[in-house]
């Protein structure tokens, strides 16, 4: 079974039922959950739990059963770095922040489908990442 690791904007998407983005969000998530195991990592956990105010509600809303929670790998830290480095020095503005590229990272290190709406930042700094975006 193939994994897709779910970017936080995709999570908040659902959880906030954004007006613009819920209804492309919530059947991307139906779609990859049909098919695949769908993970998220620590930094994807910390991004969403800005929402909740108890841990307790956070994990009821990313339930084990329905994301496998993965460690972060080492050389995922490497690449993120890397790619971070390239963007700054191409003078890359402050909105994309170092724990963006680390999920591209460990998508890519890890050969996961990457399931985001920013699918720009990636495709630049990940080319062989594969992609699940509107």
């Amino acid at each position: 079974m193939s994994r897709v690791l779910v970017d936080a904007n995709v999570l908040l998407d659902v959880l906030t039922a954004d007006a613009q983005w819920f209804d492309w969000s919530a059947a991307q998530l139906d779609a990859c959950a049909a098919d695949a195991e769908l993970c998220i990592d620590p930094i994807i956990y910390a991004e969403v739990s800005v929402g909740f105010a108890r841990i307790e509600d956070l994990d009821a809303a990313l339930a084990p059963e329905a994301f496998t929670r993965l460690d972060l790998p080492w050389e995922a830290g490497f690449l993120a770095g890397k790619a971070f480095l390239q963007y700054r020095r191409a003078k890359g503005t402050r909105t994309s922040p170092l724990p963006d590229f680390y999920i591209g990272a460990h998508a890519t290190v890890e050969h996961m489908t990457l399931l985001t709406r920013d699918a720009t930042r990636y495709r630049t700094y990940y080319p062989t990442l594969e992609l699940m975006c509107p």
